[in-house]
């Protein structure tokens, strides 16, 4: 009998769905870039207001670079977000690779020793309040493509947490992760208000200052402090109970002027409050370790220019800014 079964149907295998594509390079470096932001801001709102978008659009380009990554970024709630462990390293590594991606696109341009962008820089209260507008206005008008987020406080910087990019920092450097730079030293010099001395001579040997109400300033110094002799190298140590004592170098200024005592602080600050005759430079010929000026920032394997310029032109203008304070109060180097 001739054979009357069914003819077998040929096998169709099951269709396989293609996984999404993952986001163009273009794509991932928007995306990183908005991710960079959201940290440095502080919350998915205020990245938003920063990059001129909506918060439904920052999210939806977290959301995105997470999925394309396979990792979790950041723990979000009502009320905090915090970096996950892998936020942390994709927060570090997305901010060299953008940065050596904008090097690359400006030589490749012809255009990498034009600064431009935004320096994020953090500066001591005092002098980038004061002594250091001057060196950041002629840096500001050489190069007009450039702005400069100007930071004041006196803190150790967390150039990763903090997305900075340059610190100006008086005092002495033991992070070893940083390039440190010294490109001045602050003089500092004893004073007191002359109501201070109560009619009485002005001292000329530190041993005459351990009788003096006292104030200090706890950044670099708190209930004792060395004096040097210009001339003869000789120490002196000094050791009292401070009346007041400040982190600000304003604050004991006017404390000094005010007449609670005698300071030790930065000539530069106090220099026209000598040339006033509200405070008295006393020991004249004894002063305490200057403090020494460094400029720190990460390393990398690229630096924009607008950083390298930044340091250059610091390093010129920051001495001759402190020569020119120390000048004008009667030369205390």
């Amino acid at each position: 009998m001739p054979n009357r079964s069914k003819p077998s149907r040929p096998r169709v295998s099951p269709r396989r769905v293609p996984p999404p594509a993952a986001p163009a390079t273009a794509d991932r470096l928007e995306l990183m870039q908005t991710f960079i932001h959201i940290v440095d801001a502080g919350s998915l709102s205020a990245a938003a207001a920063r990059m001129g978008t909506t918060q439904p659009t920052v999210s939806r380009r977290l959301q995105a670079l997470e999925r394309s990554l396979g990792l979790r970024l950041l723990q979000r709630s009502t009320h905090a977000m915090k970096l996950t462990e892998d936020g942390v390293r994709c927060y570090e590594r997305a901010k060299e690779l953008l940065a050596s991606w904008e090097t690359l696109e400006a030589d490749l341009r012809g255009a990498g020793n034009e600064p431009e962008g935004t320096l994020r820089v953090v500066v001591p209260h005092a002098f980038g309040q004061e002594l250091l507008v001057g060196p950041l206005t002629e840096y500001l008008n050489r190069h007009a493509r450039v702005s400069i987020e100007w930071l004041l406080h006196d803190r150790a910087v967390d150039f990763i947490a903090d997305g900075i990019d340059c610190a100006i920092h008086v005092g002495e450097v033991h992070d070893p992760s940083v390039v440190a730079i010294r490109v001045a030293e602050v003089p500092r010099i004893a004073v007191a208000a002359p109501s201070v001395l109560a009619g009485l001579p002005v001292p000329t040997h530190p041993d005459e200052l351990a009788r003096l109400p006292w104030l200090s300033l706890r950044t670099f110094y708190r209930n004792e402090i060395s004096l040097t002799h210009a001339a003869t190298g000789e120490v002196q140590s000094i050791v009292f109970r401070p009346r007041m004592s400040t982190d600000s170098l304003y604050a004991i200024r006017s404390a000094a002027v005010n007449g609670l005592g005698v300071c030790v602080a930065s000539a530069w600050v106090i220099h026209e409050e000598i040339v006033r005759g509200r405070l008295v430079h006393l020991v004249p010929h004894w002063r305490a370790a200057p403090l020494p000026m460094y400029l720190l920032y990460p390393y990398a394997r690229f630096h924009p220019a607008r950083l390298r310029r930044f340091v250059e032109l610091m390093r010129e203008t920051i001495p001759a800014a402190l020569a020119e304070t120390t000048k004008a109060a009667g030369g205390f180097e």
